[in-house]
């Protein structure tokens, strides 16, 4: 099969997309990819890319089309770097793909909803259906995380979001949560299914070395959070927690990744005094973090309590059970269900500090056989429910029924 790719973030970008590519060539697949130049969370760490752009044309046998835009930046240059990837890859994507042909179009949407308008507009001159991921509902964490407040201008945007769901094929939904949330806001709601997101196979710990650049901690209990700093994590809850663990001296917490408010998390941890608790190591590509899962006894997921961000599983949590190490879930929801049902770590509501505290006080009284149990248990329910080659075997029996359906509003 011949697919096409929509993502405005693809590799070197770390986002779930590069390992769906992967894995779809080393099936046969034929892919090609339109994104945009990378610049997630920010081009400070893509000098490789903007020195050297003709190395980045093929990822695993993919062919890689980039349209520019602007850089990531607060406030409006977040909504210009949405808008800007919409607008060319509109207007060149159709120019530079006139001579590729693809059966099929598939969406990946982590954020923002309008990646969707030059797949449609690709959709429509190719007359072949189009697959959409939904990763991030739209307008609902807008919302959620405080970035637009009018409910006028929300209003609006939902409009927008249901004229490119209206025109999907099919809507993949990356939690049971959000099925009946996206059913409710197209007209096709016989169109969305659930898709999860799942753990890609490098997380196996196996017998790796353990990252250097994480100190050595002997009798210390260690609490890592690994992926995006932004304000759906809820990183004042987090610095609270800490701060009720303050007197204890054998626990400490590691932060790897980066995000929008990294810089005010770290000025939080010099502020509130925590330097000696909580070390910031920032982002590594996604092949290296096994050797930091080497260090943790406890995985910390978090989403700040919002109906809305309840209903996201978040992509690190498949991650997370498959390393086979405790979680430790601060947030509510399918997530947090998951996690406490399976027996796989420990929970509390979103946004209770307290109740994080206490969860890693527990954590740490437990002896190392207890934790190896709990870890396993979500090893086993990651194999269970989120089972990589299940997945991309689903979707792709999905695509081929598209291929050839007579069902389609093109």
């Amino acid at each position: 099969m011949k697919l096409l790719i929509v993502s405005q973030y693809f590799w070197p970008e770390n986002f779930k997309i590069n390992d769906l590519v992967q894995e779809l060539v080393a099936r046969g697949h034929e892919l090609t990819v339109l994104t945009g130049k990378p610049s997630y969370p920010d081009r400070d760490g893509f000098s490789d890319f903007y020195a050297a752009p003709e190395r980045f044309v093929r990822y695993k046998g993919a062919r890689v089309v980039r349209v520019p835009l602007m850089a990531r930046s607060a406030g409006p240059g977040l909504f210009l770097n949405y808008l800007t990837f919409a607008v060319t890859a509109a207007f060149l994507g159709p120019i530079k793909l006139r001579m590729t042909e693809f059966d099929c179009i598939f969406v990946f949407e982590p954020s923002p909803v309008t990646v969707g308008i030059p797949a449609i507009l690709l959709r429509r001159l190719r007359q072949v259906p189009m697959v959409f991921w939904v990763q991030d509902l739209w307008p609902e964490t807008l919302s959620a995380v405080g970035v637009i407040t009018s409910s006028w201008l929300l209003a609006l945007i939902r409009r927008f979001v249901r004229f490119i769901y209206d025109r999907c094929d099919l809507i993949l939904a990356q939690s049971r949560s959000f099925v009946p949330r996206i059913a409710s806001n197209c007209a096709h709601p016989d169109r969305v299914a659930y898709f999860p997101n799942w753990a890609e196979p490098i997380y196996g710990l196996g017998d790796g070395e353990a990252a250097r650049e994480v100190p050595s901690a002997e009798g210390k209990f260690t609490v890592m959070f690994a992926g995006n700093i932004g304000d759906a994590q809820n990183f004042p809850a987090i610095l609270d927690a800490v701060e009720h663990l303050r007197d204890r001296g054998d626990v400490r917490f590691i932060i790897v990744g980066d995000g929008r408010i990294s810089d005010w998390v770290a000025s939080e941890i010099r502020r509130r005094g925590l330097a000696d608790m909580v070390l910031m190591l920032g982002r590594f590509a996604v092949e290296r973090m096994p050797s930091f899962f080497r260090h943790a006894d406890a995985l910390l997921v978090s989403l700040k309590p919002d109906p809305v961000l309840s209903a996201t599983v978040p992509a690190k949590l498949q991650t997370y059970l498959a390393a086979g190490i405790p979680v430790l879930a601060m947030m509510n929801g399918e997530g947090a269900t998951l996690v406490q049902e399976a027996g796989a770590g420990l929970v509390c509501a979103a946004g209770d500090a307290k109740g994080l505290a206490d969860a890693v006080s527990q954590l740490a009284s437990f002896t190392v056989e207890e934790r190896r149990m709990m870890g396993a248990r979500g090893r086993n329910l990651a194999a269970a429910e989120f089972d990589r080659a299940k997945q991309i075997d689903k979707l792709v029996a999905w695509l081929s029924e598209l291929k050839y359906s007579d069902r389609r509003t093109l």
